[in-house]
């Protein structure tokens, strides 16, 4: 890796790894420049370069992502979760998540799934992996003791039709809202012990628990029977497509070989109109 690869990684993963570790607290851009001893300009060129987004964006939609998975899976009234979070009203916090999870805390809290990880913490390899590896997007680690803890079973991957062309033809704000829709239908096709995760920026895994084709292929076509139903953009409407492939996980898998056998199958199902059964290599 070049010297100045290097000294971005570095400041990416320092940065990264601020956010997450202060999710919770009070902090300014600045603060996180600091840290990384660089100016915030650079910080801020240096996140968007990398991850197409904003650093105040990825704060809040890390900050609303877990604020979800708080509303299901906790007993905390939406005001102590708001202030957690660092919002300083009901109000502020509502308007915020509604805004990316399309509903308001209440209907949120009545309609989904325990599994709502719309945006998962970044991988801390991104982007060294954007120069050499090839990593996925998101962090898979909270997936990974939970997948080897259920060898033996069908995990189901899931795959947006054309997401790419929409952030570019359209906007990243319409291929948001495709990426909720998305992850909305697969959440309610989901078991309540059944996880959902994002692992990219179009891609989706379903720690289905089952061992029987039958049950696992009708999960998926639960998901692939709503293609070309819309979702709603700006007074008009984005068409959302899914494709789907499932992989019997039969051994526990070393961490680097978690996302290679996903590829394997995203790239079967990309290539097949029906639920396609993978026979990725797990060494």
């Amino acid at each position: 890796m070049r010297k100045e690869d290097q000294n971005n990684f570095c400041i990416f993963t320092t940065a990264l790894d601020y956010i997450e570790h202060n999710l919770c607290s009070e902090f300014t851009q600045e603060d996180i420049a600091a840290v990384c001893y660089c100016s915030l300009s650079a910080l801020q060129k240096l996140w968007r370069y990398a991850t197409h987004t904003s650093l105040k964006e990825y704060i809040s939609k890390r900050r609303l992502t877990n604020a979800g998975i708080d509303l299901l899976n906790t007993d905390m009234t939406v005001i102590d979760i708001a202030m957690k979070y660092q919002y300083n009203s009901h109000e502020v916090f509502t308007r915020a998540f509604t805004k990316q999870w399309g509903v308001a805390p209440s209907v949120f809290k009545k309609e989904w799934n325990k599994s709502c990880g719309l945006f998962p913490k970044l991988n801390r390899d991104y982007l060294k992996g954007a120069y050499y590896m090839g990593n996925k997007k998101f962090d898979v680690t909270e997936l990974f003791d939970y997948l080897n803890e259920r060898t033996g079973t069908y995990v189901l991957c899931f795959d947006i039709v054309g997401l790419m062309r929409i952030n570019d033809e359209i906007s990243r704000e319409a291929g948001d809202k495709v990426i909720l829709e998305s992850l909305k239908r697969i959440n309610a096709a989901a078991g309540e012990d059944m996880p959902v995760l994002r692992i990219g920026g179009d891609e989706f895994v379903m720690v289905t628990g089952l061992d029987d084709v039958e049950k696992v292929t009708k999960i998926a076509k639960a998901v692939m029977e709503k293609n070309g139903g819309e979702t709603a953009y700006k007074g008009g409407t984005v068409p959302v497509s899914i494709r789907s492939g499932a992989v019997m996980i039969r051994k526990p898998l070393k961490y680097s070989m978690l996302c290679h056998v996903f590829d394997e199958v995203i790239s079967f199902a990309r290539n097949d109109g029906e639920v396609h059964f993978a026979k990725a290599e797990q060494k």
